[in-house]
């Protein structure tokens, strides 16, 4: 047997698993060496000209695998998938140009896998203190930074990650695990949202690990499509459009973003790799105030269902309408003896699709220079709960804002065909905010009893529409 991990980084940091049968006799049983490398791939949207960064460098010390879901960073169950990386850390920029390919870099390295069910994956990152021994440093003294658009480098903050790694938990695996056994092909993908894990504040950046995980094929990795106007036919040009690419929660059966994009000049976008499975991809157009901060129109989202790897959506049509709606809210943060506690918070905004379709996350309309959007555009809402403020007493609280279509997207089911797409106009345009809290130095570990909340009514108890906006209190109790 061999297995060949690749771990990719930009918009997404991938680790392949590709199994295969060994040469020699048939009745061999004996496990043969595998390899591990690490590549870079995918644009993220929160990069230069539409977002505030230039770059995202994160210097990783150790890659490793445990077939036991609940074990500490010390387990001796995990399988060390790049020990070299101990002596000799590599820093990669999380936000590489893709150049149309999807793997531009690697660090190679080679390591003995055993067949199993591995339920936990740990990403390890260099501290600071290991800033002046990196070869080729680009953070200066730091190990890990964000890079302004100005070309400034400035301190990317860990929590626990240098001690305990970003954990990526089974329940953040597709299906829970990924097998590796004799004479299979097996291949795992890890997203790290680049975009949704930097939280600023004030003039510093910290790092709030989002990731994901699944199984690939190792071939007919990518889906392509094309956004456009309904109307003219034509890709829409006013300003950035997102797309992203969606997969059902095994938990909680909502639709979670696994990867987003930008389009192109020719509203042209790709996601490469992503794991094997079925897709729902929902794109959104840019938004306008009444203000005129953001130029054109706003738009429907758009939605192709069930469509894999290997795949293509087409042309995507956005229906134009009048006007964005914002979805805005409080939440609050106390811990288990009911004294305020910060979070980072994790917000966005689920519909129901009309006909008791599926519940997609819809992403937040790219807002690029408007007042009062958040500093670095992420599909779902990065927020951090403080003391202070409009806070009652003993919690910790934040205000935030959604901005999202007013309209039912325009949807289809892909058909190899050709996809037709429909738009309900019915009224009222339903809305739910889900929100996932993580206390800050928990590792990427979620510390609340109940880590993720909706609120699908307003403050006065109506439902949540998109006329109707203000959404009632989310409150975390009894967190870490």
């Amino acid at each position: 047997m061999r297995a060949i991990f690749t771990l990719v980084a930009g918009m997404s940091i991938a680790v392949l698993i590709a199994i295969g049968c060994s040469g020699g006799s048939s009745s061999s049983t004996s496990m043969k060496a595998g390899s591990v490398s690490v590549s870079l791939s995918d644009p993220a949207t929160c990069q230069v000209p539409n977002g505030p960064y230039k770059a995202v460098y994160v210097t990783i010390t150790d890659v490793k695998a445990s077939t036991n879901a609940d074990a500490p960073a010390t387990d001796p169950s995990f399988v060390d998938l790049t020990p070299n990386l101990a002596s000799s850390p590599m820093q990669v920029n999380l936000l590489g140009p893709a150049g149309g390919q999807c793997f531009l870099a690697m660090l190679g390295s080679k390591v003995e896998l055993q067949a199993g069910n591995y339920q936990q994956i740990r990403i390890m990152l260099a501290p600071d203190s290991q800033g002046a021994s990196i070869a080729n440093n680009q953070c200066g003294n730091y190990a890990n930074c964000v890079v302004t658009s100005d070309g400034t480098a400035h301190d990317l903050a860990l929590s626990s990650e240098a001690q305990t790694g970003l954990k990526i938990p089974s329940g953040q695996i597709a299906n829970g695990q990924f097998t590796v056994g004799a004479g299979q092909t097996e291949d795992l993908d890890i997203d790290f949202n680049t975009c949704s894990s930097i939280v600023a504040e004030g003039g510093t950046y910290r790092l709030k690990p989002v990731l994901h995980a699944g199984e690939m094929s190792t071939t007919s990795t990518s889906i392509n499509g094309t956004v456009v106007s309904s109307v003219t036919g034509k890709p829409i040009t006013s300003g950035p459009v997102v797309v992203a690419a969606e997969q059902k929660d095994t938990t909680s059966g909502i639709d979670r973003i696994i990867m987003s994009t930008l389009t192109d000049s020719n509203g042209n976008f790709v996601f490469c790799p992503l794991p094997a499975g079925t897709y729902d991809i929902v794109a959104v157009g840019p938004a306008t105030l009444a203000n005129g901060t953001v130029p054109g129109v706003a738009y429907s989202a758009g939605v192709v269902l069930s469509i894999q790897p290997g795949q293509t959506t087409g042309n995507i049509p956005l229906v134009p309408n009048t006007q964005e709606s914002l979805l805005n809210g409080l939440v609050t943060t106390q811990n288990s003896s009911s004294a305020g506690i910060a979070a980072d918070l994790q917000l966005a905004a689920l519909q129901q699709l009309p006909g008791n379709g599926p519940t997609i996350t819809v992403p937040q309309l790219p807002m690029t220079g408007v007042i009062g959007a958040s500093p670095a555009y992420s599909p779902e809402g990065t927020y951090t709960t403080a003391a202070g403020g409009n806070c009652a007493t003993n919690v910790d609280c934040v205000n935030y804002a959604l901005y999202v279509p007013s309209v039912w997207p325009n949807i289809a089911t892909y058909q190899p065909s050709g996809s037709q797409f429909s738009q309900s106009t019915s009224t009222p345009v339903n809305y739910v905010v889900d929100a996932e809290a993580e206390i800050p130095g928990s590792g990427g570990s979620l510390g609340c009893p109940s880590p993720d909340m909706q609120v699908n009514t307003t403050t006065s108890g109506g439902p949540l529409t998109a006329a109707s906006g203000n959404a009632a209190t989310i409150a975390f109790t009894g967190c870490l």
